[in-house]
């Protein structure tokens, strides 16, 4: 495996084997073998250059992860601190990847550089052991499965518009001021295709009919920003515009449940140090960010 690597990194067996300290053939020889034993070609060879097959490109990413989980196993029966090293796959909403988890990774990495993070920012539920995905954000319910869950905020939906958009047509004082009034609606997210409102009655639920339907949060906050009218998102997407007074939130006293937002890791006897470390580091950071946490809290 550590030859594999070593020739896939230099793009060729002479370059390979110095890595190593090895001599070429002796480099080619283990490929050689390593391909007979798995009945497979690993590296597609000419005279010019050498290439990763399809089963090769799989095989490597098993090699690095094996390797590296061989390396700490190592080192913890020897007594010694795990570095945290390898690849990392964490996912995340997009908006709260952007605003979030992006500014969180590029600092996790100043401070550990022998690992590599990949990020997947998608408004979709990712399974996370199908698609080999080490850490997530999970806002409202926990998917089914061998997780770990660390609780570090709630948030709420809320219906907001721009403070001069307000002032224009008034404010609302009851949900159903918004039957006919421009409404802008994502379909990025679930989450806010149905808006509810709990009153004294109970929770009313307004179905909106919206006149402008973009493809992204980002996008109905913009033209909610602009003054066009009202949209529904979450209260983390715009508590710096509201702070900045750029929008307003609107029927607040008919606010509903708050939705948890967690940490999901998958569980195992042991943890490798690059998971351990990146939830740890996300899990005190994200609980110190007052726009995550329940109103009044500390």
């Amino acid at each position: 495996m550590k030859v594999l690597l070593a020739v896939t990194e230099a793009e060729s067996f002479a370059g390979g084997a110095k890595l190593l300290g090895m001599s070429p053939p002796s480099a080619t020889r283990a490929i050689a073998a390593l391909e007979s034993r798995l009945g497979t070609l690993l590296l597609a060879r000419n005279t010019r250059s050498l290439r990763l097959t399809e089963a090769g490109r799989r095989y490597v990413e098993d090699c690095k992860r094996i390797l590296a989980e061989l390396e700490e196993a190592e080192e913890l029966a020897a007594g010694s601190t795990l570095r945290p090293r390898g690849s990392l796959t964490v996912t995340a909403p997009v908006m709260f990847g952007e605003l979030y988890l992006i500014p969180l990774i590029t600092r996790y990495l100043a401070e550990h550089t022998e690992v590599t993070v990949n990020a997947l920012l998608v408004d979709r539920l990712v399974h996370m052991a199908e698609e080999g995905v080490d850490v997530g954000i999970r806002i409202g319910k926990l998917p089914e499965g061998n997780f770990h869950a660390l609780k570090v905020g709630e948030i709420r939906p809320v219906v907001c518009a721009a403070p001069a958009f307000l002032d224009r047509v008034g404010r609302p004082t009851q949900p159903q001021d918004l039957a006919n009034a421009p409404i802008v609606m994502s379909s990025a997210s679930t989450l806010l295709t149905h808006w509810y409102f709990s009153g004294p009655d109970g929770v009313t639920n307004l179905i909106p009919q919206p006149r402008l339907v973009v493809s992204s949060n980002q996008a109905a906050i913009n033209a909610a920003r602009l003054g066009w009218g009202y949209t529904c998102v979450l209260s983390y997407q715009v508590a710096e515009a509201v702070a900045k007074g750029e929008l307003e939130i609107v029927l607040a006293a008919f606010g509903t449940a708050a939705l948890p937002v967690h940490i999901v890791y998958q569980s195992g006897k042991q943890l490798p140090a690059k998971v351990r470390t990146f939830v740890d580091y996300c899990h005190s950071q994200l609980l110190g960010d007052p726009a995550l946490q329940p109103v009044g809290a500390a």
